[in-house]
């Protein structure tokens, strides 16, 4: 698996910034230094713990919400402060202005100022299914949310400003899990925390102390992707991790970019003249447009009823909860190929971690299958 991240980072199949390629340069260095100077083979234990903690990084889909859950909902905590907000589609010349920011449940609502918090606000969004990404320079001391929420219209960009890495890691971690659908009362909320406080300080930079490797003797090349080795900055905070640790830091950091997981087929959607872009995830569905590469609508799989496919017109439908109905048929790829990835995350959310060594084959085959008679 770590091989398999470390080639989506340099062949750069998955979109990342400049400081986390950096981040990624720095823990892939170690990592090689370390296996060198522990002479690790695949029987020892260091792997063996790693097995163990691979064991803890399953991608998780939401399913539906249990009675605890809903008890949690009603007595969720909140957020409040001063956060920026800049719509960047508005047409406008001003950049971020401050506003008093309130997060309740997966809703974010902003007042002119605290004292005024109390009355009406002056909008409120619902964050639930949006697409959350981070625009983030820890040098530069900028902590960004990129936020695409759903709207009548189409997806709809915000920018939230944070003031320093604390309120950052907090509200960036409140909108994840508010784009699954969750609220600050799950128990994941301050893992999420420390997980993006962790990421931010391997960032920083550290002074150049006597390094037992020069930077000329480094072969960037099997680091950086070839746009950033001119840039490569291999003083990331990494030194102190162990072996164990640091490939699993590198596959966490992988599997939380936005982009991670994420296949793409061009499609044509029924009533439509125009060829897009449908992104498959292993929680959603994105609607792109070809033309811009903007996100359109995103669907997320625990709103989804049902999936049918057409397999003699080649048409994918899809029903999901408050009457919403897409179909479409797919341009570059078989119809089957989107059945089936639909089928097998449906299939992986329905496993919990202590069944993870059986396979139910038959739901499997239930889900993705169906069309081998044709």
């Amino acid at each position: 698996m770590y091989e398999q991240a470390r080639w989506a980072i340099l062949l750069e199949e998955i979109e990342c910034t400049e400081e986390e390629m950096m981040v990624f340069a720095a823990l892939q260095y170690h990592i090689g230094k370390v296996s060198l100077t522990e002479q690790i083979v695949a029987s020892c234990p260091a792997m063996d713990d790693l097995d163990s903690a691979l064991q803890c990084l399953e991608v998780k889909m939401e399913g539906e919400s249990s009675a605890d859950d809903m008890l949690e909902t009603m007595t969720a905590p909140e957020l409040h402060d001063y956060l920026k907000i800049f719509r960047p589609k508005r047409l406008t010349l001003k950049g971020y202005k401050q506003y008093w920011f309130t997060f309740k449940d997966t809703t974010v609502s902003y007042y002119k100022s605290k004292e005024e918090s109390s009355k009406e606000p002056i909008q409120q969004m619902n964050l639930k299914g949006c697409e959350v990404a981070p625009d983030v320079s820890v040098a530069g001391q900028k902590f960004c949310i990129r936020l695409l929420i759903p709207g009548p219209e189409g997806m709809n960009e915000v920018y939230l400003r944070c003031e320093h890495e604390q309120q950052y890691s907090r509200w960036m971690a409140a909108c994840r899990l508010a784009s699954k659908g969750k609220t600050l009362a799950d128990s994941s909320f301050s893992t999420e925390v420390q997980s993006i406080l962790s990421f931010l300080a391997m960032q920083k930079t550290t002074p150049s102390n006597n390094t037992a490797q020069s930077d000329e003797s480094i072969n960037t090349h099997s680091l950086v992707s070839p746009r950033y080795q001119k840039k490569y900055k291999p003083k990331q905070n990494v030194a102190q991790l162990s072996l164990t640790d640091a490939i699993q830091k590198f596959l966490q950091i992988w599997q939380a970019l936005p982009d991670f997981g994420l296949s793409y087929i061009v499609v044509r959607f029924k009533g439509c003249r125009k060829d897009e872009v449908l992104g498959i995830a292993n929680n959603r569905l994105i609607r792109i447009d070809l033309s811009v590469g903007d996100v359109v609508k995103t669907w997320r799989y625990n709103t989804m009823r049902q999936w049918n496919v057409n397999w003699d017109i080649k048409q994918v439908a899809i029903e999901f909860d408050g009457n919403v109905n897409i179909a479409f048929s797919c341009v570059t790829a078989d119809c089957k190929i989107v059945h089936e990835y639909i089928g097998g995350y449906i299939f992986m959310s329905t496993r919990s971690r202590e069944q993870s060594n059986v396979l139910n084959e038959e739901l499997f085959h239930k889900l993705t299958g169906g069309h081998e008679a044709l």
